[in-house]
C-alpha cells in the first residue's frame, strides 16, 4: 500500500464515530462480533463492515472470531501518519535573520506566497523577494508581469501595484511596458 493510500485509510478509519466506538471498546477488552453489536447497539452488517475495514488497515486483528486492538500497530500507524514533516521554504543564506524569519512565515515550500502580511515592513520583505523574479534591464508587457506574479500569488494585480508603489518595478504611464527598477537591484541579492 503506498503512503498516500495508507494515510487516506488511516484518516478514513479515524473519521467514523462508529469505528472509533469499536476501537474504544476493543481498547478495554477483546470482543466477538456479537458482543460488539450488542454493546454498541449497531446493526450486524455495519459492524462486519467496520471490523473488516479496521482489520484491513491494521488497527485490529482477530483470532477464532475474537477481535482485539493492535495497540502497537495503531501507535506506529498514528505516529507515522501524524509525524510527517512538512517541507518548508528555505531562504537564501545571505539574508538577514529578520527577513529569513518573515519569508519562512509567509512562503510555502515551493516559494509561493501563502499569505500576504498586513504590516508594511513585512510586506516589503515579500516584495523584495518577489521582485527578484524580474530580470534587470528587461522590458515586460503587463501580461508577462501578471504571469510571473501569478506563479507566487493569485492577487497579481494587487502585488503588481505594490511593487510599483514600493519603487521596485517601474512602468510606462500607459502600462505598455514594465521593468525592474535599477535602484531595486543595488544592495539586494539578485
Amino acid at each position: 500500500m503506498n503512503a498516500q493510500n495508507e494515510m487516506l485509510n488511516f484518516l478514513k478509519a479515524m473519521s467514523s464515530a462508529d469505528r472509533l466506538r469499536i476501537i474504544g471498546l476493543l481498547a478495554q477488552k477483546t470482543a466477538k462480533k456479537d458482543e460488539i453489536v450488542t454493546r454498541l447497539n449497531l446493526p450486524l452488517r455495519q459492524v462486519v463492515n467496520h471490523l473488516a475495514f479496521l482489520e484491513h488497515v491494521g488497527v485490529i486483528g482477530q483470532t477464532d472470531g475474537v477481535y482485539e486492538l493492535k495497540t502497537t500497530d495503531l501507535q506506529k500507524l498514528a505516529r507515522k501518519q501524524l509525524a510527517v514533516e512538512r517541507p518548508a521554504y528555505v531562504p537564501a543564506p545571505e539574508l538577514d535573520k529578520k527577513s529569513s524569519k518573515i519569508l519562512k512565515a509567509y512562503l510555502n515550500a515551493d516559494g509561493s506566497i501563502k499569505q500576504l502580511p498586513f504590516q508594511p515592513g513585512r510586506l516589503r520583505v515579500i516584495l523584495d523577494y518577489l521582485v527578484q523574479a524580474f530580470e534587470p534591464d528587461v522590458d515586460y508587457a503587463e501580461k508577462e508581469v501578471n504571469t510571473i506574479i501569478k506563479r507566487f500569488h493569485e492577487d497579481f494585480s494587487g502585488l503588481r501595484r505594490d511593487l510599483i508603489e514600493a519603487g521596485l518595478l517601474a512602468r510606462e504611464s500607459d502600462g505598455s511596458r514594465y521593468w525592474r527598477n535599477p535602484k531595486s537591484v543595488e544592495g539586494r541579492p539578485v
